[in-house]
């Protein structure tokens, strides 16, 4: 095709992706190329803010390393992440909710028993954290793989600290044959996300603050059900309400218990002021594909 405008270019380009055998594939592209044209379109891009947009972009993936993913940020900043949880995961009244996954997760984190603590050291203010696993019919899911992460009381993740040899504030544990779990760590405060790159400088210009309320992320599986990625925030929190990722649900706050010191619940005498959590995660049945 040639001579092609502003009115003929957007179908010339669903066009040359017709030939795709991925029906998926040329769905996504035919509206992808649809809306990014009528964006275009709509706000009169001109070649100066175009330019700016790649630029953005190209320093977005220049930033992101093992350790750091900024282009989940952006999604996050923006909502996307947020919008996509919400119409993947419909599911019965009563069951935990989803909430976004973050950038900080790894894929190796350590196996650890139940009751030990996963915060390898890190200094802050004991807390100890307990539930079950259960159904949304009630019935009791034994043996759940529940993977845990977290930021320190500085605010900072332990991929986000440079020359640690080992992994702190994060942990992989099973749930017993009663579908309980336990463990301890300490109790993380309100951070912000990463903003020393091009989503700091995004959020920057917007005038929006780059704070989340203080969280524990959690990971269930079990087998029969849908697995589970969310967080539980602490009650009375700063920034509950403008999470710079659009992450809380009420049904995921939950109260963080300060005792004064005394006997834990490991059994163990502290010395200074601990903290408890008690939650119970609540899976989805898995659904079962038709023949």
């Amino acid at each position: 095709m040639k001579n092609l405008d502003e009115r003929t270019i957007t179908q010339a380009v669903i066009e040359r992706n017709s030939s795709s055998s991925n029906e998926r594939l040329k769905d996504v592209m035919h509206s992808l190329v649809q809306h990014l044209h009528s964006f275009a379109r709509e706000v009169q891009l001109t070649e100066e803010e175009w330019e700016i947009g790649v630029k953005f972009l190209t320093e977005v993936g220049q930033i992101c390393s093992p350790t750091r993913q900024e282009f989940i940020l952006l999604s996050d900043t923006l909502g996307l992440s947020t919008l996509v949880i919400a119409q993947n995961h419909k599911k019965p009244i009563g069951c935990t909710e989803a909430t976004v996954f973050g950038p900080f997760h790894v894929q190796d984190a350590p196996h650890l028993e139940l009751g030990s603590n996963m915060s390898e050291g890190v200094k802050g203010t004991s807390w100890f954290v307990n539930g079950v696993i259960k159904g949304i019919d009630g019935q009791i899911i034994p043996h759940a793989e529940i993977e845990a992460w977290q930021a320190d009381d500085d605010g900072f993740y332990d991929v986000q600290k440079e020359n640690l040899d080992k992994y702190q504030g994060r942990a992989v544990f099973h749930a017993d044959e009663d579908g309980k779990y336990h463990f301890q760590t300490i109790v993380p405060e309100a951070y912000p996300i990463p903003h020393d790159g091009p989503v700091g400088k995004m959020l920057e210009a917007l005038n929006r603050h780059p704070w989340r309320p203080a969280h524990l992320h959690f990971m269930i599986s079990a087998l029969g059900y849908e697995r589970l990625v969310t967080h539980v925030f602490k009650d009375g929190s700063d920034y509950l309400d403008s999470d710079a990722v659009f992450g809380v649900r009420t049904s995921l706050i939950a109260e963080w218990v300060k005792h004064e010191s005394g006997i834990a619940p490991n059994g163990e005498y502290q010395s200074h002021p601990f903290y408890t959590l008690n939650f119970d995660f609540i899976l989805n049945k898995q659904k079962v594909e038709a023949a």
